[in-house]
């Protein structure tokens, strides 16, 4: 029996970590394959092509992460054998020790692979996806906040933060999407892939998915993560987060450290995974986006208030970490700024 004879069965993966808008996002975009529109255009009623279950370790109800009882349709015992397995987001800060936590899942995903199906993740499910040793080689993405600590923990793979939608492995059967609703790129590409892509387009059209082009970059807070463990370090930062825009703001942490210049530098670098340099471009960055979301100020004088003499060379460093231009990092959150902050006067 082909795929095209009997319904698709797409496995959602349901850990306690799960936000349940994700996991229910894809059953019900799934489950509204071709049903939905036709029955907007008067016709008979149509089924899905698609058997969304919601599967765990042992089938039980749990509470997602966001505090949502799940009860899923099946354990991975019970479960039918899938064509697709999702893992579709885990509510997990980036750098928490997942060892032995979810040993089950990843085995059942690994041999869901084996036995043919396709993989796919969305946003920070990733974490899971690549315990199974099966992005080794590839191209991978994830959110924004999560692929710095994977490209530390799974070197062999490349990880593309500013990427949307990656398709890698034997037979382009691992499929990943990244930050935020990148899960709605995710489910929509499965539906094109397994129904057609006329399904996955009236999807889109009903549920008014715009999947613009814009790089997750643009989205990614450059300052994210936790301070340092390093008490010196963490100590540096601190200074740094106010005093960013002073001259020669790294000779300045290094004599605040009252270490060696060389032996700063190598211990910042341990404990935040960037240079001092690097660091205090971020913030200077950080900055520079909420000026231009928030006022009117000409570029030039953004790139002066954030530290910056050089508007060419902030310019380019702007483009390089956002992926846009300041002007169109503007044009593209501007106007989303001032709508929020009118609709918080209108409050």
């Amino acid at each position: 029996m082909s795929l095209h004879d009997r319904p698709i069965t797409v496995a959602l993966l349901g850990t306690p970590a799960v936000s349940a808008a994700t996991i229910y996002g894809f059953f019900d975009a799934l489950h509204s394959t071709r049903r939905d529109w036709e029955m907007l255009h008067g016709r008979a009623d149509t089924a899905s092509p698609f058997r969304p279950l919601v599967v765990s370790a042992d089938g039980r109800p749990f509470e997602a992460g966001n505090g949502v009882r799940v009860t899923p349709d099946a354990s991975f015992a019970d479960c039918p054998h899938p064509d697709v397995a999702v893992v579709t987001d885990l509510m997990i800060a980036p750098g928490t020790p997942l060892d032995g936590l979810y040993d089950a899942e990843v085995a059942w995903m690994r041999g869901a692979y084996d036995a043919g199906a396709t993989l796919a993740s969305a946003c920070s499910g990733a974490l899971l996806l690549a315990r199974t040793g099966l992005l080794d080689g590839h191209d991978a993405t994830s959110h924004w906040a999560y692929c710095d600590l994977l490209a530390r923990e799974y070197p062999r793979t490349r990880w593309h933060a500013e990427r949307g939608l990656v398709v890698a492995g034997t037979g382009q059967r691992i499929i990943m999407a990244g930050s935020g609703v990148a899960w709605h790129m995710l489910v929509l590409s499965l539906i094109a892939r397994f129904a057609s892509p006329e399904d996955a387009m009236q999807v889109a059209r009903i549920n008014l998915l715009d999947l613009n082009g814009t790089s997750a970059l643009a989205y990614a807070s450059l300052t994210r993560g936790p301070r340092a463990a390093d008490e010196l370090v963490a100590r540096c930062q601190l200074w740094a987060a106010s005093n960013y825009r002073a001259e020669s703001p790294v000779a300045q942490m290094v004599a605040l450290s009252g270490l060696p210049e060389r032996t700063f530098k190598r211990r910042f670098t341990q404990a935040t995974g960037m240079t001092p340099l690097e660091y205090v471009h971020t913030l200077r960055l950080e900055e520079a986006k909420q000026m231009l979301e928030s006022t009117e100020l000409p570029v030039e004088a953004v790139a002066g208030e954030v530290g910056y003499q050089d508007t060419s060379f902030f310019g380019r460093l702007f483009r390089r970490k956002v992926a846009l231009t300041p002007a169109q990092y503007r044009k593209r959150f501007g106007a989303l700024g001032a709508q929020l902050r009118q609709a918080a006067r209108a409050g």
